[in-house]
């Protein structure tokens, strides 16, 4: 890969809005001011982020911070409120049809709950077979083709007659691997894709992603709050905060030499065999309603460092060393 290479993806300035329907009568009467208009949830804001060819990009933070929002921009599964998304340089939005559906197959998504994410009422040989028949990927055999991706994801072919209900929580994420593997995509979204498995399971799990990443040249953005995992798979990480990112690094970088408060704060409370005899405590106050986000910094309410300009200007990502962004106005008195 070179750096010269544009991004395989490219995430620019991207917010997402959620807002509650209203029906008809709703509307009239909040703009005659007899009820409030909706609020709006900011769930993603303004992220600027790209993941180069061949590298796993590891998007940490707490729950509702808004990555898996942001996976599901980055797969098309939601369109961004404000900004664009770039694949290879081009603009999702501003393809052409036929080259926006071929190109969106490139990019699949890898979900949570492999039972949720999975037809019930679907055998494994249609859940996997059917979206590379619709797009005319298969060229010859359907049932060999789908035989061929149920063993490159570790599965046994002569199970392809059964439903999901009839496999363990590991083998159904397998075939939610063999699923996305079916259209030959260059990009895997992979959003908590280990959190409810075993551990052991896990471990299974996260080899078979390197592996495929090895055989296939596959490019990650691998979305978790376990970080022992995201440092494990990741060559470079992100960390986001009340859908901000709020810093990015070098994997080496940011869990040797984190520069942020809140990538500090999360990584102090680790757990590790060399750390003994020490009391673990989570991060100072609660993640803030992302209906009613602070102002400025979002993180100053629980920063230990906050300085009143925290509280009134909201710091920008910007490079501190190279390769290594932070938003954090302490940068500027360094």
């Amino acid at each position: 890969m070179s750096l010269a290479e544009p991004p395989l993806l490219e995430l620019c300035g991207v917010s997402r809005l959620f807002a509650r329907r209203q029906d008809m009568i709703g509307r009239l009467a909040a703009r005659a001011g007899l009820v409030a208009a909706p609020q709006a949830v900011r769930a993603v804001d303004g992220v600027d982020l790209q993941v180069r060819r061949g590298e796993v990009l590891g998007l940490v933070g707490e729950s509702g911070c808004g990555k898996s929002t942001l996976g599901r921009m980055a797969a098309g599964l939601l369109s961004p409120t404000r900004g664009r998304v770039l694949y290879r340089g081009a603009d999702f939005a501003a393809m052409p049809a036929g080259a926006a559906r071929r190109a969106r197959l490139t990019v699949q998504m890898i979900f949570q709950d492999p039972y949720a994410s999975l037809n019930p009422r679907l055998r494994v040989a249609e859940i996997v077979g059917e979206a590379p028949r619709v797009h005319g990927l298969i060229d010859g055999d359907e049932q060999a083709y789908v035989d061929a991706q149920l063993r490159r994801a570790g599965l046994d072919p002569g199970y392809k007659r059964r439903y999901p209900h009839q496999f363990s929580g590991g083998q159904r994420q397998r075939i939610g691997i063999a699923r996305a593997l079916a259209v030959r995509p260059e990009f895997l979204v992979c959003d908590e894709a280990v959190a409810a498995l075993d551990v052991s399971i896990q471990a299974q799990i996260i080899n078979l992603f390197m592996e495929l990443r090895d055989q296939l040249g596959l490019t990650y953005l691998f979305i978790s709050h376990d970080l022992g995992v995201v440092e494990h798979l990741s060559d470079r990480v992100a960390i986001m905060y009340l859908g901000r990112i709020v810093e990015a690094a070098a994997v080496e970088q940011v869990f040797g030499r984190p520069n942020h408060p809140y990538t500090q704060a999360l990584l102090a409370e680790v757990p590790r065999l060399e750390t003994r005899r020490r009391r673990f405590t989570a991060i100072a106050g609660e993640l803030p309603s992302p209906l009613h986000p602070p102002a400025g910094c979002h993180f100053h309410p629980r920063c230990p460092h906050a300085m009143p300009r925290c509280r009134a200007e909201a710091p920008v990502l910007r490079e501190i060393a190279p390769g290594h962004r932070s938003a954090c106005h302490l940068n500027d008195r360094a």
